[in-house]
């Protein structure tokens, strides 16, 4: 299992962290399989950083094996959702920009890739239009929509499917909408698509 994230796939979101690159393509990272934290099991801040922040995404299973897959042929290599956090060591991510060094380890890192319980796409028609959102103590702090994201799901699916030969049970996370922020200790996360709970976990 392998886990595939776009970067910059929100125009708003990059705004806020004032990235103004024009991408043509997706932005793709990779995630280790460490990284997967899920059965509502706690978030630990790790000691490397200061400034953990929450990035809330809609994440796609992947269900068929495939590779060099067309856009129009990608919408049946997946038909479960849910929604993730993608952790960023935010400070650490900054220092290694600057120095124009690879990030992985700000975004890579042992449960920085929080999943909740996966859910049929069947009754929302596809991924065009999911509306989902992450509660902290009770407060909506980020919401999104599918329709904004710069390169759809099946775009992404194309894309990545170049250069990885997809697995059945790998994950896509799909990018961030504007709103993240950072996490402290006892802060209580509830991510949802629609009015539909999935993810509920706290950070310790």
């Amino acid at each position: 299992m392998k886990i595939i994230a776009v970067g910059m796939n929100y125009a708003a979101h990059n705004k806020e962290l004032h990235h103004s690159l024009e991408l043509s393509e997706p932005t793709i990272f990779m995630k280790s399989d460490s990284s997967l934290l899920k059965d509502g099991k706690p978030f630990f801040i790790p000691d490397f950083s200061s400034e953990v922040h929450y990035e809330t995404e809609i994440v796609i299973r992947i269900d068929r094996l495939g590779k060099n897959i067309a856009e129009r042929f990608a919408h049946r290599y997946y038909n479960e959702v849910t929604v993730g956090i993608d952790f960023t060591a935010r400070d650490l991510q900054k220092k290694l920009r600057a120095k124009g060094l690879p990030w992985e380890i700000s975004k890579a890192f042992d449960n920085s890739a929080a999943i909740g319980t996966f859910i049929s796409l069947e009754p929302f028609g596809g991924t065009e239009h999911l509306c989902f959102h992450l509660e902290i103590n009770g407060e909506t702090v980020q919401a999104g929509n599918t329709e904004d994201m710069l390169f759809s799901v099946d775009k992404i699916i194309a894309y990545a499917s170049r250069f990885f030969t997809l697995k059945t049970g790998d994950l896509i996370y799909t990018g961030t909408p504007a709103g993240v922020g950072p996490v402290k200790i006892d802060d209580h996360l509830e991510g949802y698509i629609g009015a539909q709970k999935l993810l509920d976990f706290y950070v310790r």
